[in-house]
Order: structure tokens, then sequence, then C-alpha cells
């Protein structure tokens, strides 16, 4: 497993008397302590005290003790409680399956099951076609894990990572209108998810791979795209690697250069930085460097097409540094070269901070908070999905790139994630993309393309 540190989120619960400064106490001993304060949520406001929730973000449990006593000094300020929210928010799971007709009487019961249900399966039978009019099979998605490659974490085993793939299901269907329905593999040989996924296939409109580590991700996508008949997107390549690249064209204009004029390093060859890598290449032509731990990772980089190259060389020559490494603070603010575009995209804890990354001399900083794949994927399904495309090829994946770009507000690298505009202008692109590069089975319309919302899905 895995040792890799994280932060938690907890939840104080502070009584304070209505004395001035009070509040400006708490918050002031909350950030001596080193702790990040999010959402202050007023619960009661009285005559002679306020109590208040305070999310904080700490390093450790420890790091909690630290603060709990430090706070408890306060004289005007009582602790009544401590809490984790983020397991509440858990609980009992974040996703269920909903019905989309109501079952209410035995009328409505009949055309949904017996003997109603015998109909549409004989049509179904007679013209298989018909699943994408009478099933949930065409706008529903398999998110896929093996558990060997979780957020920063590792290797925690696909159990252990089903939280993370609620999450990307709740996203999908918030988004985009998706069915996302995990699919938990107790196996890590690459045959053996390869045939497994082949044969629940029929159950989906496509197959999302997640945290799948490398190498063998390369090989069962690969493997995958050749042998289904339906698309298939590995998040941490395909997906990381739209992102990244619509947020280095953003940075770029903000720093007044070309991508193409650029020298591209990469720190970090796994699925993300390999994948960012071709990405790269197919957009601009130019071979970007790469440097990882491993001779094979950078043999693998050159077979794609990349410039094996070193640590120092990237940090010392590269007007773009892009690392994906999972290493915190691998990057030192004395190797940041003056006017370069940083981008470390490790989660949770980037090689370094952008903040120290600006000091240092960058021009554009960023981590993977703000470089995040939610800005991609709901949009890159939605689109394949609506136009039935057999397959996720380059030319969606850079349309998606260009509308993330696009509508990505000034100032920012990338959009909000939460911009529902965001992941239309994606959804409608990637479908335009499938139905002019041959691989779209619907030709959709110009009522399509000119929704101003993204409609439940059929």
């Amino acid at each position: 497993m895995n040792n890799t540190s994280y932060r938690i989120v907890r939840t104080l619960r502070c009584k304070n008397f209505n004395v001035p400064g009070t509040l400006g106490k708490l918050t002031s001993t909350i950030g001596q302590v080193g702790v990040e304060i999010g959402n202050i949520v007023t619960v009661h406001l009285g005559h002679h005290y306020t109590v208040r929730d305070i999310d904080v973000v700490v390093d450790s449990e420890e790091h909690l003790e630290q603060l709990v006593s430090e706070v408890t000094k306060l004289t005007d300020v009582t602790i009544l409680e401590v809490r984790d929210d983020v397991l509440e928010v858990h609980k009992d799971g974040k996703i269920k399956m909903v019905n989309a007709v109501p079952i209410n009487s035995l009328d409505i019961l009949r055309k949904v099951y017996t003997p109603g249900v015998a109909e549409v399966c004989r049509l179904i039978a007679d013209e298989p076609s018909w699943k994408d009019t009478y099933t949930i099979i065409p706008y529903s998605v398999a998110i896929i894990t093996d558990g060997t490659a979780i957020l920063g974490l590792g290797d925690i085993g696909p159990v252990a990572g089903m939280p993370v793939m609620e999450g990307k299901a709740a996203l999908l269907q918030q988004l985009a209108y998706i069915s996302g329905i995990p699919i938990l593999l107790d196996t890590t040989d690459p045959d053996e998810i390869v045939e497994t996924i082949k044969h629940i296939a029929p159950t989906f409109g496509g197959i999302h791979l997640e945290d799948i580590a490398s190498p063998r991700c390369f090989q069962i996508l690969e493997r995958l795209e050749k042998e289904l008949s339906i698309p298939v997107m590995h998040d941490d390549q395909q997906g990381t690697a739209v992102v990244t690249l619509a947020a280095l064209l953003n940075a770029c204009q903000r720093v007044n250069i070309t991508l193409e004029d650029a020298k591209v390093g990469l720190i970090g060859l796994g699925a993300a930085g390999l994948s960012i890598g071709k990405f790269i290449l197919q957009f601009t032509g130019d071979p970007a460097l790469g440097t990882a731990r491993t001779e094979a990772s950078k043999v693998r980089h050159a077979e794609a097409g990349g410039i094996p190259s070193s640590f120092d060389e990237i940090m010392q020559t590269a007007d773009i540094v892009i690392a994906t490494t999972g290493v915190s603070g691998l990057i030192e603010p004395r190797m940041v070269r003056k006017g370069q575009i940083i981008l470390a995209l490790s989660n949770p804890y980037p090689e370094i901070a952008p903040e120290a990354a600006i000091t240092a001399g960058a021009a554009l900083a960023a981590d993977g908070k703000t470089v995040n794949n939610l800005v991609g994927y709901p949009g890159i399904w939605r689109g394949t999905l609506d136009s039935k495309a057999t397959m996720i090829n380059f030319e969606m994946l850079r349309a998606a790139s260009l509308a993330i770009a696009g509508a990505t507000g000034e100032g920012e690298l990338v959009p909000n994630p939460l911009d529902p505009e965001v992941h239309l202008a994606v959804t409608h692109s990637v479908a335009r993309a499938a139905m002019e590069s041959g691989t779209a089975q619907r030709q959709l319309d110009d009522d399509y393309f000119e929704d101003t919302t993204l409609e439940p899905s059929p």
C-alpha cells in the first residue's frame, strides 16, 4: 500500500462570545497553526454568543489535536464539537439507482414488467438496434478500476477505491445526465481485465477506465479500443491530456507565446505524463522532453515520439514544465527558471505549490486542483454517446481541449468545472468532431447544436 500522506477535512463547531475581535482571534489562531480555513457558516446568532461551523483542512490527526489545543486557550471561544462531515457525505454511498417510471399501480407494473416487457424483449431480439431506444444501454458508462492507482493513495485495492468511482458516477449524472455504473475488479492481470470488460460490455454504451496503474493501463486501453465496438476512455490518460492541453493553450496566450514555439518538458511519464506527451506531439507536431524514475518509462516515451531527457535539463531549458510524478515538493523554488510555465499536477500535493513557483519567478503556475479532469470527461462522454461514436479519437479529444480553452474566463487557465455551459460546449464540440471524423453513427441536426442547455439524455 502507498503511504503517501494526505490532508483531512474537519468541521469545528465553535461558540464565540460576542466580544469585538473574538472571531478575528479565532481565525488568526487557526492560521498560526498552519491550518487552511474553508467555509464558515453561522449556526446561531444570539445576543450574548454566536455559534459557527468552521471547516478546516489539516495535515494529520496530530495537526488537528494541535489546532484544538491552541483554540481551547482562547478565553472567549468554546469548541462544542469536532465533526467529520466528509464521512457523513459518503454515508451509505453517494449514488443510487432510481426508477425513471414510478411503479404505483398494477397497470404500470404489467407494462414495465410481465407481461408487457416480453414485447420489448422480442423487438430487440429481432432488431438489436432497438436497444438504443428502449433500454438504458446507450447512455450508460461502466466506470472500471482495479484499485491500483487511486488518487494520491496508490495501490489500495478496488473496494477502497469505490468512493472515487461513486464520485465519478455522481458527476457524470449531475453534469452530463449519463448513468455511470462503478465496476470493481479483483484482478490486476491485464488479460483478465480485458476479458472481463469484453464480457460485460453489452451492458454499456461506453467504458471509462479509472485509476489503473501504468504500464498495464496502456496495454489495456489499446486492446479494448481494438476489440470493442463501443468507445473506451482512460481518464488518467486522455482526460488529463485534454484538460492539460486546454490549460497550456490559455497559459501560452497569457504570456504571449505559442505552444508550437515552446519547449515542453515532462517530469513523470506514467499514465498522465506519457499521454500528455503524445497529445502535445499530435497537436503541435513537436516532441516533448521527458524524464521519469524508470528507464522503461523513458523508453515508452521515446517509442511514442518523445525525447528522453533528465530532470535537470528540463528545469534548466524547458519553457513549459509539466509534472505528474506524485512526489510532493520534488521541484524546489531554486530550480524554477524565470518566465517558465509550471503545471505541477500531482494530487493531493503538487511537486511545487503554485504560489511558491510564482514567487520563484515562474510566469504562470497551477496544480491539479485547478487543472481538473472534471471540466473534460462529462462533455467528452455526452458528445460521444449523443453521436453514437464507435471510438474516441484524437479529433474528438482535440475538439474538447479547444472547447475548454474557449470557455475559460479571463484570468483563468481552465473554467469552473461546475459551469454547465462548459460541459455543453465540450459536448457539442466532441459530437461535431465525431461526425466530421467519420466515427459517428448518428448524424445530429442543427437543432441539436443550437441547444443552449444540456438536456437530460433520452
